[in-house]
Parts: structure tokens; sequence; C-alpha cells
């Protein structure tokens, strides 16, 4: 096994034994000339990745796509019927609430049983008590039994637990989808302090933005195969197109993921000219339009009789621009055909991230003020006007159509990555990150020292 590689999978398959009835089991054990009575189901069918050390990668798929019976292959925790996996480190999971607990010790007692499974000692797992008791943050009923607890206070704890450890492979599940907003962002930071420290991450979760934001690469499983691997905007995106296909076109867009390589997963946009030209003029005073800055992630869901076309970014005077300007209006547009009458019809738009991170959106109208009908053969063209209140870097839209699908709203077309655009670099910006906030420095004073003088805003 390679040094730089925490995690070798080689074609790992894993077969469960299908039984109609436990009557059925129990001839099969039994039957003196083996006879077969179950049907044999791969949950997992020859998947092959690597993970290198200090990687985070995400898994995705649909419900039954074999993650979990992956994970638990990782874990130790099931055997593979063909195939290996090289494990190169000390790995902590968090693969189901409170896996591991007995419901009738206190979760004090629990911590000590849990910590002896991954391998510390009594003496290690107290020394790392007080720092487990302040994350999990479940206050008395820390010497109370597991069985008192609710969902919550399990995940707490299994997670506290699970980190702790300072594992170099932390595989983490859907748990982390149960704690509240408060717990999960502590969660996740420490995901992240894991992930600094040189610590490796498998993610698993349905949270398409989280994944994008967390993970370095990301893996697509699909009926127990892995059918891509590669930039995690790009994988989630297809990941997306696949479940939001209509039954008829599923099998052929799956042969399509299939087919790619990673060669062929898209740069983001390109910037050749784009980005001389904002070098040669430095500080831009008004938005222009580069030819040069297109997606190249950019799909359709197409589902139900609806096209959206001609996505575009205008000003308020109707000129097409791409690179804007920090703190300006403008018009976000594109038009919408409906090919089949549609019910219950509303629009809306996403900012993101070249990370994919959401930043922002809206939908409009309302669900309860939705038109009740478009007949087929109209055309409507949708304007959104905003803000730009982002800092310098690029973005990505998204443009979608919603309507009632028996008895359920569904986009009935969804452009993802429609257009990108560039809020432009500026000379005198104090703000950092994403969003601008309006900051500008109010006042620096230097109290001990009268000779430092005084710095305020103004001053400068």
């Amino acid at each position: 096994m390679e040094d730089n590689v925490a995690l070798d999978v080689r074609e790992l398959t894993k077969t469960f034994k299908l039984f109609s009835s436990h009557a059925e089991r129990v001839k099969e054990s039994f039957h003196p000339f083996r006879k077969r009575y179950h049907r044999p189901f791969n949950a997992l069918t020859n998947v092959s990745f690597k993970v290198r050390k200090a990687e985070t990668v995400g898994i995705i798929g649909r419900n039954g796509s074999g993650k979990s019976t992956l994970l638990a292959i990782i874990c130790g925790i099931v055997q593979p019927s063909a195939g290996s996996i090289s494990v190169n480190g000390r790995v902590s999971a968090i693969l189901e609430l409170g896996a591991g607990f007995n419901p009738q010790f206190t979760g004090r007692e629990n911590v000590f049983i849990n910590g002896a499974i991954l391998g510390l000692s009594r003496a290690e797992v107290e020394s790392r008590l007080s720092s487990i008791v302040s994350f999990a943050d479940i206050g008395d009923f820390f010497d109370q039994p597991v069985k008192t607890y609710s969902s919550g206070m399990y995940l707490r704890l299994a997670f506290a637990i699970a980190v702790s450890v300072e594992p170099d492979i932390l595989v983490v599940d859907e748990a982390l989808a149960v704690g509240d907003e408060m717990f999960q962002r502590k969660c996740f930071a420490r995901i992240r302090a894991i992930k600094e420290n040189g610590g490796t991450i498998l993610f698993v979760s349905h949270a398409a933005g989280s994944v994008v934001e967390l993970c370095d690469r990301a893996v697509l499983l699909d009926r127990g195969e892995l059918i891509l691997e590669g930039s995690p905007k790009f994988v989630v995106g297809k990941y997306h197109q696949l479940i939001n296909a209509p039954p008829g076109q599923s099998e052929r867009l799956r042969t399509e993921i299939r087919a790619l390589k990673e060669c062929d997963v898209p740069q983001r946009f390109s910037v050749r000219e784009g980005a001389r030209r904002l070098m040669e003029i430095g500080e831009q005073e008004k938005p222009f339009f580069d030819p040069n800055l297109v997606p190249k992630t950019t799909f359709s869901y197409r589902t139900h009789g609806v096209r959206i076309s001609e996505p575009a970014m205008t000003t308020l005077a109707g000129e097409v621009v791409n690179n804007l300007v920090r703190r300006e209006e403008y018009i976000y547009r594109y038009k919408v055909e409906f090919f089949e009458r549609a019910f219950s019809v509303r629009f809306g738009m996403l900012v993101k991230t070249i990370s994919g991170l959401e930043l922002g959106g809206a939908g409009w109208p309302l669900p309860s003020e939705a038109e009740p009908v478009v007949e087929a053969g109209e055309t409507v063209l949708v304007q959104w006007k905003f803000r730009c209140l982002l800092l310098p870097g690029p973005y990505f839209l998204n443009a979608g159509v919603l309507g009632m699908v028996d008895g359920k709203e569904t986009y009935l077309d969804r452009v993802i990555d429609a257009i990108a655009i560039r809020v432009q670099q500026e000379r005198g910006v104090f703000g950092t990150a994403i969003v601008d906030f309006a900051i500008e420095p109010y006042e620096v004073r230097f109290l001990k020292n009268s000779n430092c003088g005084r710095l305020s805003s103004g001053d400068q």
C-alpha cells in the first residue's frame, strides 16, 4: 500500500442472501444437497477507489445504492464477499445513532466502553473525558442511562466519542442530520479541524451543499456500483440529474454517467481573456460583458414539458453584463417556454460560490399564490432584480420552474450553473470572505501610547 494512501478499496463486492421466509432460510441451512432457497443480492459490485491521506471524500447516492454497506466494510463491521480493502491508520466512525451503546448503562459508562472498542486505554479515556463531556453538552443526562436519551443526545455523545480519539480516518454517515443547527455547526467545525490537522474523512450525506463545501473529491454509487468519481460539484450535479430523471430516461442517463472519465470533468469556466483584461485594467468602474466567462458545468433537468432559455444578467438599462460592480443593482432574467399545460407554476433562482455553496436565492410567487394554470404554447419572461452585495470573485446562478406533478411540487425544468458572473476586483475593499456587509473601518485608537497617534476611517 502506498505511503500517501489512507484507504485502498479494490474490486469490493458484497452479496447478501435474500430469503422469502424464515422457513426457507432453515431449509437451506439443513438441506443435505445444499439446495439453494435464497436469491442473491449484490449490495456492492466491483467497487474500487483510493483515498489519499488528509483528503476528504464525499460518498453520495440514492437510498439503497450501497453507501452504508461500503462504510460498514471499511469499518470492519461487515466482511466483503470478494475484493479487498486496505486501511492505513485508526478508523473512527459514526454510522448510526448510538451504535455500540448499551442502553442500560449511563453515558459515562458507555464512553469508557466505546473508548475501549476504539483502542483507548482507561487512562486515555479519562484524559479526554472533560472534552467529551463539554462537546456532548448533555448536562446531567451524562450520568443517566442511555435508554432515557433523545435521538439528539445519542448523536451528541456518539460524535463526541468518535472525534475524541483523534482518528486518522473519520467516517461520518447521515447521522449529523439529526442534530439541531447549533450542534451541526459545532460538528462541522470539528470536522474541519480534523481535516486541517491532516486527518482523512469519508463523508456520506444527501446534503449536496455540505458535500461540495467540505469535500475534495466525491464518488457516486448507484445500484451497488461506483459510476462516477471526480470533483464534488460535478459529481453532485450528475447525482441530481440522475435522481430527477424521468423513469424512461434513468437507465440511459446512468449509462452516460458511467461512461464519463476523470478527464471529462470540466473546469468551471474559461477566463483566459477576461482574467487578463482585469489584470490590465485594474479597477473597473463599469460592468462589462466577457464572452469567455462561460460555465462548463451547465446542465438542465428538463423533465416536464418546460424549457428555460436565454439566461442573462443585465444592468437596469438592459445591457447584458457578467462582470459586475459591487453594490450596484442588476437584473437576472430568463425565458420559460411551456410545451405542455402546467399547474401551480412558480419560478426560482439561486446564487452559489465556485465551490457550490448556496448563498441565497428566491422563489416567486409564494406557494399559496402560484399561477394556477399556464397553457401550452406560452412563453414567460422572468426577471429578478437584486443588489450585488458580494465581494470580488466568481459566482454561479441557477434558474428554475416549479409546478405540481401528481400532487407534488416538482421542478418542471431547472438549469444548474445557467450563467457565471464575476464581481470585479477593486482597490480599497476592506471586506473579506463572500458577502459584502458594507463594513467600513470606523476607528482604531492607540490608548497606551499617545505618540502612536490615532487612526480612523477619516484619517485614511
